[in-house]
This record gives C-alpha cells, structure tokens and sequence, in this order.
C-alpha cells in the first residue's frame, strides 16, 4: 500500500512539474535559413505584363466548381491530362486532319505549324499565371493541335460545304454545347497570338477575319439573335477576352468612373415606383440607360451557359491587373433588381429576360452571381443615383399605385367603369331634379 502511494505521489509530481526549458530548446541555423531566403528570392516573383490565363481562386471556384471545369475538350495545358476528356483528343485530330487536307504539301505545311508556334512557346508560357507541367516538346504540341481544332472548328461553323458527312460535332447537337461550355473557360485557353498565328497561315484571299468567324460561332450566347458584324479589334488576349471585349467596345466608350457604392430597388419596387421597363436596341448587353423614367435593359438570354461564361468573366476581371469590373458591375445591378421570381416575371414580360430554366433556378443564379468578387469602381453608380431620385418623387407613385389598383386587371377595370357610369347616372339625375 505504501509502495502504490509512493508511485501516485511521483506521478502526480512529474505531471505538475514542468520539464526542462534547456532540453526543449532548438538550435536554428540562421545562416542556413537566410541562404534558403536568398534563394528563394532570387526568382521570378513577378507577373509578366502578357498573363492573362488564370487558375480559378478557391474564393470564387467554391460557389459553382462545375462552372469553371471543362465537360469535354481541353484546350490548352492545365486539363490536358484530364482522363475523362482524352475521348475528344480523336476529335481534335480528326480536324486537323481535314485543315491538312486543303494545303498543297501536308507534311510540309505541318512542319511549318509547328516551327511556328515553337517560335514564340516561351512567349506563350507567359501568358499562363501558373505552373505548366509539361516540357518544349508536349507543350508546342498541345497549342498546335488545340489551335488548329478551333480555327477548323470557326470555318466548319461558318461554312456548311468544309464539314465531313460524319462530323462528329456537328452531326451531335450534345457536342456543340459541349463546346459553347468548354470554350469560354478561364483555365482552358491558349493565347489568341498562337490562334492569329496559325489562322495567317492557312486563310485563302477574301476569305473572314478569325474575329468575325469566332464571335459568330457564340452569335448567341448572351441573346437569341445574332449580333451586326464587328471589326477586327487588335489585342486580343484570348477567347474569353475577346468576348468580353466584344461586350466592352459595344456598349460604348468608357466613361469615368468615380470611386463609390449604391444599390438599385427591385424590379418590383421600381414598378410600384412607376418606372417602366423597355428592351433596348443596344448591340451590348451592358448598355443600359434611363430615361424619363424608362430603364431601358437589353434582352440577355438565360440558358445552361449563361452563367458559366458571366462567372468565368467575372474571375477574369478579378483575376485580371488594372481590369475595369464592367462584367462584375453588371452581375451586381442584374442581383439588385431580381431578388424575387416577381421581379423575374416582370423583366420577363417586358422583355428583358429571355429565361429558358425554371424561373426559381434562375432567380437564385442572380442572387448568387457576384459573391465574394471585389468591385472598386462601379459602372452604373450614376444609373443607380438617377434611378433612386426618380423614386423618391411621389406624383410616379401615386400613378403607378393608381393604375395597378384600378387598373391591373380585367375586373378592377369592369369595376372602375360601371362606378362611374353609376356616378355619372347620379349626377345626371341629380342635376335634372335641381332643374324641375
């Protein structure tokens, strides 16, 4: 029993006892670290003024990740080694094949590709912001294939006669959307430089400038008509930066902007404000105007994709040195006027919104578009301040409450008229009983 104490009481004193500071103190070798530091420093830690290809940040990635990954083809390195999209390298093959095919020397003309685009491949990594875990070799490859696929892929589009009777895009209607999905990806592009390249190369006299052929190939990814023709713009960094300079250019020049914040009524509380809604004209989807109390909106068409391409411009604005946020602006305004499935029906009969998804799917995509991106300088700031002083004006709203309770349905109408013709009947009478 004294043996059992004697060991208690030695436990309970090693566990209160705190253990030697001089046996837990660690040697750091500070020459040795500050040689590590050297080191490290000694790299490249900047980014090139050409980056322009980015890996989604996590932030954003989180809210969709199916929005930011490719279904089927992958252009360029980052998804390369993708397993399930190898199926589609036969596809790509096939294309450049059949480019091959309308030059005089095939082998020839081959070579020529590649001697090009090895050129310019250090060039080409500069436009990637991260790490390309593939040599010379396999990397000149990946952009002369890839590169070759779309230009084949834009012509094909564009004239019925290039395409093989066993096509296999354009004979399955699930390739094209495949395509439309894939192609505006942030992480799946290849500088627009290689695309200009390899396009000089094969283009015949009279034949469409690349920009025309590719912005027609998406003619409708934001509206259910086509847009006019449009000129060879120069800079181009890649697709996706051609479309959103395509939205950019057309909405206008690009006004100054004062640093600031302000939020914009629903479409609803606009109604009952007495502003009316009107479809505009504008070749931009971003031109948007108020006037005497019409906001004037351009139709967007809301369809499987739409949200794929608005994030993956919005991460790139983010993303994207000294990049006016138009797309994220846009995001914002669109989120502060669809709150509710009301506010969608009402842009949607008047319309603005040509919505293919369940109405509730597609309200809860607006609620949820814009999160955790950062906007400095919002573009519609002054809208939003002409908007909000229309609304505090009390003669819209009394007329617009007067006509949605008198006025807003077939029996409210019914009922107005016949009380009138009843007072108008007593007045009448009235005014003939004072004359006898």
């Amino acid at each position: 029993m004294a043996d059992e104490e004697h060991f208690n009481l030695v436990r309970d004193i090693s566990i209160v006892i705190p253990p030697n500071k001089e046996e837990d103190e660690v040697r750091i070798n500070a020459d040795s670290m500050a040689a590590s530091f050297e080191n490290m420093m000694s790299q490249k830690l900047t980014m090139s003024d050409k980056c322009c290809i980015f890996r989604i940040p996590y932030i954003l990635q989180r809210h969709n990740e199916k929005a930011y990954i490719p279904n089927a083809f992958a252009i360029g390195p980052w998804h390369h080694n993708t397993e399930k999209l190898k199926p589609t390298e036969k596809i790509k093959l096939k294309y450049l094949r059949g480019l091959l095919s309308r030059s005089p020397c095939r082998e020839t003309r081959l070579k020529e590709f590649i001697n090009t685009i090895a050129g310019v491949e250090k060039e080409a990594r500069e436009y990637y912001a991260g790490p390309i875990d593939v040599n010379v070799d396999k990397f000149v490859q990946i952009l002369v294939l890839d590169g070759c696929f779309l230009i084949e892929l834009f012509r094909k589009d564009d004239d019925e006669k290039l395409r093989d009777s066993d096509d296999p895009i354009f004979n399955m209607s699930c390739m094209l959307q495949y395509l439309y999905h894939d192609l505006i990806l942030l992480e799946n592009q290849i500088p627009w430089m290689v695309l200009e390249r390899l396009f000089n190369m094969t283009t015949r006299p009279g034949s469409k400038p690349l920009v025309e052929l590719a912005l027609k190939f998406f003619s409708n990814i934001f509206s259910s008509t086509p847009p006019p023709s449009v000129q060879d713009h120069k800079g181009h960094k890649h697709m996706l930066d051609l479309l959103r300079a395509w939205l950019v250019l057309s909405s206008g020049k690009e006004e100054d902007v004062k640093p600031g914040w302000q939020s914009m009524p629903s479409a609803t509380n606009l109604l009952d404000a007495g502003i009316k809604f009107s479809p505009g004209n504008s070749k931009s989807i971003l031109d948007i105007k108020f006037t005497d109390g019409v906001l004037e909106i351009p139709p967007l068409l809301i369809q499987e994709t739409t949200e794929v391409i608005i994030r993956n411009l919005i991460s790139y604005e983010q993303c994207t040195p000294n990049c006016s946020a138009r797309i994220t602006s846009y995001a914002i305004l669109l989120d502060n006027l669809i709150n509710t499935t009301r506010d969608m029906d009402i842009l949607s009969q008047n319309g603005i919104i040509d919505n293919w998804l369940n109405p509730e799917d597609a309200t809860q995509f607006f609620n949820k578009l814009y999160h955790d991106a950062y906007v400095k300088r919002y573009y519609y700031l002054d809208l939003c301040a002409e908007v909000n002083k229309y609304c505090e004006r009390r003669c819209p709203k009394w007329r617009a409450m007067f006509m949605r309770n008198y006025f807003g349905t077939p029996w409210a109408i019914a009922s107005l008229s016949a009380a009138s013709t009843l007072l108008i009947l007593t007045i009448v009478q009235t005014v003939f009983s004072i004359l006898k």
